[in-house]
């Protein structure tokens, strides 16, 4: 089914209307992930062999599709839940396979609703993109630092982002005019575009949504960009970092504040520029 809310085109007042209206707004997913998912429920339909991995290993690359299920977990956590879902496979062994279809077996599609702008689809697959890179350097971070919480880890840094992605879905034409913004000057900061234009930032909005939709606490600490959570500082570094370095080669490797990255990374893992350079290009590969 097609997402027929209504674009915003004048920007909220402030942050609390933007969350007011985010907060109830459908979260469309890719077309390749609602056709997975129709495919998954006859296969579960006809045969009953549909389990969580299957489903992870399906839509799992689908960044606004992780956002809608763990915001559906945690809205929808029963009082006897011990622990938080902190990933899309914990989300889909705690939910069950057959409310999992029931879920989620008619999702707006964000082709779809962004048919008629296709910069700003292209504009969502760019962050996209860099939020699965994100996701893949993060966890090769965690990896090697032989990280517990690697797996959640790794969803932080793959979500970092999802509120850039909700703006395209739900705003096109004001992610494009910071877009346009931050082209025609290069020094200017994404957040102060973003205030400029939004009346509130990105991250403010996305750490806000996140309470909202009851999203694990390790999730919160780990995406929010502050200094308020010293009990997780070397992950969310490891999630920052990984972020940072996405964004940096988004359009390839010779980005003039990659040189920084690279010293912050070797120095979190405690590795040689030399090794860090090619643990990046292996994670990338």
């Amino acid at each position: 089914m097609q997402d027929t809310s209504s674009l915003i085109t004048i920007p909220p007042r402030d942050l609390a209307t933007w969350v007011r209206h985010l907060s109830h707004a459908s979260v469309p997913v890719l077309a390749h992930t609602a056709a997975e998912i129709r495919l998954l429920a006859e296969l579960e339909e006809a045969r009953g062999c549909v389990d969580a991995q299957m489903v992870v290993q399906a839509v799992g690359d689908d960044p606004l599709m992780a956002v809608r299920v763990l915001a559906h977990a945690g809205q929808h956590r029963s009082r006897h839940q011990v622990t938080d879902a902190e990933t899309l496979t914990a989300a889909v062994m705690l939910m069950g396979i057959g409310p999992f279809f029931s879920t989620f077996s008619d999702v707006p599609v964000a082709e779809e609703r962004l048919a008629e702008h296709p910069a700003a689809l292209a504009g969502l697959h760019e962050v996209l993109q860099r939020a699965r890179r994100a996701g893949q350097f993060a966890l090769g971070f965690a990896n090697h630092r032989m990280d517990g919480d690697a797996a959640a880890v790794h969803t932080a840094a793959t979500l970092h982002d999802f509120a850039e992605m909700l703006l395209w879905c739900h705003a096109p034409a004001l992610a494009l005019e910071i877009t346009a913004r931050q082209a025609a000057d290069p020094t200017l900061r994404s957040t102060a575009a973003q205030q400029a234009v939004l009346n509130t930032t990105l991250p403010d909005i996305e750490q806000a949504l996140m309470k909202v939709w009851r999203l694990p606490d390790i999730l919160v600490q780990l995406t929010d960009d502050g200094e308020r959570h010293a009990l997780v500082a070397p992950q969310r570094r490891t999630v920052q970092l990984a972020v940072r370095v996405a964004r940096h080669t988004t359009h390839g490797w010779d980005n003039p504040a990659l040189p920084e990255d690279l010293q912050a990374i070797a120095d979190l893992l405690s590795l040689s520029i030399g090794a860090t350079q090619r643990l990046l290009h292996d994670l990338d590969s």
